[in-house]
C-alpha cells in the first residue's frame, strides 16, 4: 500500500517555523538562515516560496536580508525589542486572534438563537 505524498509547507507555515525557532533563541541576532535555494530544495518547494518566508520575516522586523549574502536574524538597535522578543509577540497575537475569533463565533451563534426566539415571538398571535 502506497502512503500519500508529504505535503508541501506554505510560505506562511515556513515563515511560522522561523519566527517559533527564533523565538525560542535556536537563531539568536546576527545568525544566518539557511539559503533560499537550499532549503527550498529540503523542503521540496519553489524557491520563490521561501523567499516569500523570508520577506515575512523582513516585514515583521525580525530578519534583515542582505544582498549577496543571505538573511540574517535582525540585532535590534539599543532599546528596541529583540527579533526573539518579536517574534513572541507575533505567535502571542496570532494566539489572541485565535482566541477571538473563536468568542466571535460564539457570540454569532447566539445573537443568532435571539433572532430565532425575537422571531417566534413576533409570529405568536396575540402578540
Amino acid at each position: 500500500m502506497e502512503s500519500e505524498p508529504k505535503r508541501k509547507p506554505t510560505s506562511r507555515e515556513i515563515a511560522a517555523h522561523f519566527r517559533a525557532e527564533i523565538a525560542a533563541g535556536t537563531y539568536s541576532p546576527g545568525a544566518k538562515l539557511p539559503g533560499a535555494k537550499g532549503h527550498a530544495q529540503k523542503l521540496g518547494v519553489a524557491v520563490m516560496t521561501v523567499q516569500t518566508a523570508y520577506s515575512q520575516l523582513n516585514t515583521e522586523g525580525l530578519t534583515e536580508g542582505v544582498p549577496g549574502s543571505g538573511t540574517y536574524v535582525r540585532d535590534p538597535a539599543a532599546g528596541k525589542q529583540g527579533p526573539r522578543e518579536a517574534a513572541q509577540s507575533v505567535i502571542d497575537l496570532q494566539a489572541d486572534v485565535a482566541r477571538m475569533s473563536t468568542e466571535l463565533a460564539g457570540l454569532v451563534e447566539r445573537v443568532k438563537q435571539l433572532e430565532d426566539v425575537v422571531n417566534s415571538i413576533r409570529e405568536t398571535p396575540g402578540t
